[in-house]
């Protein structure tokens, strides 16, 4: 967006600490954007223009409290069948549910107060519009319209993760110790009317020219995922998975979204804004519109900076090491590869030096030093096993599946960011793609395999299929009917979109969270139990409600 939350901070942060103050009722641990405060802000400021545009930024900010974070991604990628934990962080209770994983928390403490305090700032936009002047009426019910889908959007990452949890669609101005917990058929009812009501006031096309906005497009897209969501919820209903197949084939047929060419391109950096994306969480190069940036860049990377030849530089990443794919994914995920091209275009192959010399080598000991000067190659990971003889032969050191381990394992491409500042800046500047369309396809597949409609769901597939194959294989990548099951999709679905913050929410709508991780994750299979279908409540949330745990109970085991 032209006027959306990346241009004026100075700007967001006089709603966004207005929207603290309105919702200290429910949360009293509210981060406000690190910048100089605009004093001086009255009450009846939302109800003026500016007032109101800026409620709508404040809204629109808070996706940047969950996408490309730590706590979004240590929420969605961690615990999972596809990825464990690296050698470095400070969560790694995240993925192994041991003990340290409970009330306190601090992420489930972050989580739920930052998207209250969205979702307060979304009702004081939508009530308080009313009394808005200087804005046409066809603008205000548009961005009315917005503020409703990103209010059901907020409800449905707290929905999924925490279960029923206090329902509030009216705003918050004085300070409450009352809050229940909603039931799951309530929480949905209040998400899906939001977002279907909100569709016939949004703009009709794919995206706005006010890039970021939330659009038709958009909006049906987001209510066919969450149809999908509530098909498997205790709120199902009979028609949950027609409505998510009509609403995916509108986004897929109406709009002119399409497929890049390349798979490679779609989170190529500086490409962000390409064809295939529906929404996207925007962040920006400014320092001082950014907010804490996206973060996913140092995630997914392994220790590269201290091995011959190599030292941290932007272009590589600063390296965390948190998420190791598992034996799963490399193994049983990525298959093909000499058809499939996604495994060579997800992980990050090879390395060149900058930093030349001669070292000793590491972890390739099929030769005692290694030589590098300026851009020659030093680490090369084929994916697969080789010979000490044949490794010996190389100039540089090969990494092989035996020789993975918590600090040295394929690193994801996807969210490298190489236009950052220095090599330190833990702040990213590259959007955060939230919905493409390749997922459109594979939410359609998965609504039309659930109702028994095998080709039609095996077409759709295909078409994403396709557009993976290597060059003059794409015949060998098409998958047969006899193909298309439940296990199948829920390979494809990673092969597609691995490391994208989709996993958990996945492995928990199909009901199969507990059986895959005891299955596939070696470091979180002892511990993980029924429990851990829900994140628990966190314990400043019960401490601030009337009745304590009568009143607002704990989910259960925590």
């Amino acid at each position: 967006m032209k006027i959306n939350f990346k241009i004026g901070q100075s700007k967001l942060l006089r709603i966004g600490v207005l929207g603290a103050a309105l919702f200290i009722g429910q949360s009293c641990n509210v981060d406000v954007l690190d910048e100089k405060v605009v004093s001086g802000i009255g009450n009846d400021y939302l109800n003026t223009t500016a007032g109101f545009n800026d409620g709508v930024n404040a809204v629109y900010s808070k996706l940047r409290d969950w996408y490309g974070t730590e706590r979004g991604n240590n929420f969605t990628i961690f615990g999972t069948d596809t990825y464990q934990n690296g050698a470095d962080g400070s969560h790694k209770f995240i993925n192994t549910y041991d003990g340290g994983f409970d009330a306190q928390s601090s992420h489930v403490r972050e989580v739920w107060d930052l998207l209250y305090s969205g979702i307060n700032t979304a009702n004081a936009v939508i009530e308080r519009s009313v009394n808005v002047t200087g804005v046409s009426e066809i603008i205000k019910k548009q961005r009315v319209a917005e503020v409703k889908v990103l209010r059901a959007h907020y409800y449905f990452i707290l929905t999924q993760t925490f279960g029923g949890v206090d329902l509030r669609l009216t705003e918050t101005i004085a300070p409450t110790k009352e809050a229940k917990r909603a039931t799951i058929a309530e929480m949905y009812a209040a998400i899906t009317k939001d977002i279907e009501e909100a569709i016939p006031n949004l703009e009709n096309k794919a995206r706005s020219n006010d890039y970021g906005r939330i659009t038709k497009a958009v909006a049906e897209n987001m209510l066919s995922v969450v149809y999908l969501t509530k098909a498997t919820s205790e709120a199902k209903a009979a028609d949950d998975y027609s409505k998510a197949e009509t609403l995916a084939k509108n986004v897929i047929n109406n709009y002119g979204i399409k497929l890049v060419s390349n798979f490679a391109d779609v989170h190529k950096e500086g490409n962000e804004k390409n064809e295939e994306v529906i929404f996207s969480v925007q962040y920006t190069s400014s320092p001082l519109t950014n907010g804490g940036g996206n973060n996913s860049h140092v995630f997914f990377l392994m220790e590269y900076d201290v091995l011959p030849g190599m030292q941290r530089d932007v272009t590589n990443g600063r390296p965390f090491k948190r998420y190791r794919p598992t034996e799963f994914t490399l193994n049983e995920v990525f298959v093909n590869r000499q058809v499939d091209s996604r495994y060579y275009k997800t992980f990050k192959d090879v390395y060149y030096s900058n930093k030349p010399g001669v070292f000793n080598t590491t972890f390739d000991k099929s030769k005692a030093t290694v030589t590098f000067a300026a851009g020659d190659t030093t680490i090369f990971d084929p994916g697969f096993e080789m010979s000490t003889a044949d490794r010996a032969k190389r100039p540089y050191q090969v990494l092989v599946p035996s020789a993975y381990s918590e600090r040295v394992f394929p690193a994801l491409r996807k969210h490298i960011d190489g236009a950052r500042a220095d090599r330190t800046q833990f702040e990213g500047v590259r959007d955060y793609i939230v919905y493409r369309l390749a997922e459109t396809y594979l939410v359609l597949a998965e609504a039309q395999l659930k109702q028994g409609k095998i080709a039609e769901a095996t077409a759709n597939v295909n078409i994403v299929r396709r557009r993976a194959a290597w060059p003059g294989k794409t015949a060998e990548m098409e998958i047969k009917a006899a193909d298309m099951t439940m296990d199948f999709l829920m390979k494809e679905r990673e092969r597609e979109l691995l490391g994208e913050q989709k996993r958990w929410f996945d492995l928990k709508r199909w009901g199969v969270l507990l059986e895959r991780v005891k299955k596939y994750n070696p470091q979180a299979a002892p511990n993980i139990t029924e429990k851990h279908l829900l994140r628990p409540i966190p314990q400043n949330q019960l401490d601030r409600v009337e009745g304590g745990q009568s009143a607002f109970p704990q989910n259960p085991g925590y």
